[in-house]
């Protein structure tokens, strides 16, 4: 059978639109011409990374969750940290979904604030999962550096500030939204600058 006409993700419910039996479809799956990335959802061998895989199998069953933290960190280029598991925010009450291609930290946040800084990254496919802005994603370390460690918070804040066109009111105005992370914003911003 030629899969070249296939799209690169499956899941069960698209086998007849792809003129698919789930018996054919076990079949190909048996050959090694698509993985089992989450359940019911599967992707052509060797169409991306494992990490990749993983975001595009959330991003199709969980649209709300979002990369943050450490891994938002990582994209917007102010940490030279690279994350061994990527972190993903889910609505508080939301149920994390099962991924096998990469390790996952689920982080639940608060639904009042979940959409504050809430942008897209692109992937593959024409597919989006959330990634949390810059600023969002600095006032998250800085509000959970319990976890995180207080030097990852400033030295993201620092990077952040030699960026040109970044602005302290914009990040303090943002912060705003979340008591527990202005004041030590706050206190660093003073320090820094």
């Amino acid at each position: 059978m030629n899969t070249a006409f296939l799209p690169d993700m499956l899941g069960y419910k698209d086998l007849a639109a792809a003129g698919l039996t789930r018996r054919h479809f076990e079949r190909l799956i048996e050959l090694a011409e698509y993985d089992r990335i989450a359940p019911g959802q599967f992707l052509r061998a060797g169409a991306t990374d494992d990490t990749t895989a993983a975001w595009m199998a959330i991003a199709g069953k969980r649209p709300q969750a979002t990369l943050c933290l450490l891994t938002a960190l990582s994209l917007h280029d102010l940490t030279d940290e690279i994350p061994a598991r990527s972190n993903i925010a889910i609505p508080r009450g939301a149920k994390p979904l099962t991924v096998w291609s990469a390790p996952i930290s689920w982080h639940h946040f608060d639904a009042g604030t979940f959409e504050i800084g809430r942008t897209e990254h692109a992937l593959p496919g024409g597919r989006n999962i959330g990634l949390y802005s810059a600023e969002r994603t600095i006032i998250d370390l800085f509000r959970l550096s319990h976890e995180w460690g207080i030097d990852l918070a400033v030295e993201a804040l620092k990077r952040w500030l030699r960026e040109r066109g970044n602005s302290p009111a914009k990040l303090l105005a943002m912060a705003k939204h979340f008591p527990k992370g202005k004041p030590a914003l706050q206190n660093a911003l003073e320090i820094l600058l």
